[in-house]
């Protein structure tokens, strides 16, 4: 009697793995073979943290992820809501402008089809220049040059109005952060600015040839604009963050998060969220900006949408989280 009773328990177990592992096979097969994620210019936070979420979604749920370089936030919006790339990484500032309308690459659309998935961490509005230029402060660059990354990204976007909310009026420069470094280098341009993940690789890598001056806003210019852009978080980047910086300095910060199309697929979206989320340590190895890609900080969201397969995730572990959509 007792063997027939420890055969029973374990025919029900063997029945109970074989009906999870054929659930996970049918969902598994109805994902892609392929997917696309936008991130931004190489030498910049976006790319590095893009291609860690691009390999680890190819390494666990066997995906063939490419992580592509694009003009960052706004172009990845515009392109998620198109169909073009499956994933992207943006930001709450391009956000809130894309749902008003004001995205300039598709004017006029409130890009409805945007879902975000998951948080990534805050791009730090960070600024520098040479140190044997004698720039020791933001107002020393009022007419001066600076490089500002791409075009249609958040620096560029962001960055120069800003600074005149301040009283800093400077000439931008666009391109590639990593070629922007080398302009910096070079004497090319007096100043380079970009909204990162801290710390951004661009400065890390000026300085590892030339010293370099970390610039900051004062606590007062830092409430000025947080009243003025709502998407604006206040923020310090602490001593010694680049070699050259003795103490703390004060900036401005937006939240990142990634974004899918709302047609991708319920299991798909909550897979990918589930696999970055806890997938934390492996990011963190990626960029140590990663340590603000938690789900708790979906509280910073407020902008679009969430993915119902990414709420999914949400709610199975507790995290109460804005604008969910059914």
């Amino acid at each position: 009697m007792k063997d027939r009773l420890r055969m029973t328990k374990k025919i029900g177990i063997i029945a109970s793995l074989t009906s999870i592992l054929l659930a996970t096979s049918a969902t598994a097969s109805d994902f892609p073979s392929s997917m696309k994620l936008g991130t931004a210019s190489q030498g910049g936070t976006y790319f590095i943290y893009g291609s860690g979420v691009a390999k680890l979604i190819q390494e666990k749920l066997n995906i063939s992820t490419s992580a592509e370089v694009s003009g960052g936030p706004i172009q990845n919006l515009a392109l998620v809501e198109a169909g073009q790339i499956d994933l992207g990484l943006t930001s709450t500032g391009p956000a809130q402008q894309s749902v008003e309308g004001k995205n300039p690459l598709m004017p006029g659309s409130q890009l409805p089809n945007l879902r975000v998935l998951f948080p990534m961490y805050q791009s730090a509005f960070q600024m520098a220049s040479l140190t044997s230029s004698g720039i020791s402060t933001l107002e020393q660059l009022n007419g001066r040059t600076m490089g500002v990354g791409p075009k249609a990204g958040t620096t560029a976007t962001y960055l120069p109005s800003i600074l005149q909310e301040v009283g800093i009026n400077v000439t931008p420069r666009f391109g590639g952060a990593g070629d922007q470094a080398g302009q910096l280098q070079d004497g090319m341009i007096d100043s380079l600015g970009l909204a990162a993940g801290i710390p951004v690789t661009a400065f890390t890598q000026v300085e590892a040839q030339n010293a370099i001056t970390p610039l900051g806003f004062s606590d007062a210019q830092v409430k000025s604009l947080t009243d003025a852009f709502p998407s604006l978080s206040p923020m310090t980047i602490k001593a010694g963050t680049y070699k050259g910086q003795g103490q703390d300095i004060q900036t401005v910060s937006m939240w990142n998060f990634v974004v899918a199309n709302k047609q991708m697929s319920n299991d798909l979206a909550y897979a990918i969220t589930k696999t970055i989320l806890e997938s934390n340590d492996e990011m963190m190895q990626v960029h140590r900006a990663a340590a603000e890609s938690l789900a708790k900080n979906m509280l910073f969201n407020g902008v679009l949408p969430i993915h119902p397969g990414a709420a999914k995730y949400y709610r199975e572990i507790g995290v109460d989280v804005c604008c969910e959509v059914e």
